[in-house]
């Protein structure tokens, strides 16, 4: 893996993230909160915990920290969860402009969301926020089409041909 290679993985994750967003911001307030059967819930919470897995990987990464997972409380409506999820954008990608080819071997230590200390590389765990966020889009794209807001294509080949990156 490569600093260029990541960094087109993390603009796809962003360009992919903002279909979602924006497909979920056509949802009423009782849409948006509405209980639902995936792991963390309905829309709010599947976004909530997207948003927070990404923030916590960045965090493990270039803090040092083991953050806690989020709450949805602290994200009532669509507004103020896009809002965080902008500034933590902001945030990725300033710290990958500084990163290089080599900074990406390294690993990086941290405790999971159960205490335990774990160990990853750098390109490894930011691939898999990645495609952890990849799983989750995918679950809110199944709700938001159930409720008559479907977010299109969010592939990645679809992003690449809207890019025309070759």
């Amino acid at each position: 893996m490569n600093i260029s290679d990541l960094r087109t993985l993390m603009d796809y994750n962003y360009w992919a993230n903002a279909r979602i967003l924006n497909a979920a911001a056509r949802l009423t307030l009782e849409q948006f909160n509405a209980a639902g059967n995936l792991s963390f819930g309905g829309v709010r919470g599947t976004l909530v915990h997207a948003f927070g897995a990404e923030s916590a990987w960045r965090k493990r990464a270039q803090e040092g920290l083991s953050p806690s997972a989020l709450s949805g409380d602290e994200y009532p409506d669509l507004g103020v969860l896009r809002a965080a999820w902008l500034v933590e954008e902001g945030k990725m990608r300033a710290w990958l402009a500084g990163l290089s080819d080599a900074d990406l071997q390294r690993a990086f230590a941290y405790k999971n969301l159960k205490g335990q200390p774990m160990e990853t590389i750098l390109w490894q765990g930011l691939v898999h926020m990645i495609n952890h966020g990849t799983q989750h889009r995918a679950e809110v794209a199944v709700l938001l089409t159930d409720f008559g807001q479907s977010p299109g294509d969010v592939d990645m080949i679809v992003y690449f041909r809207e890019k025309d990156i070759q």
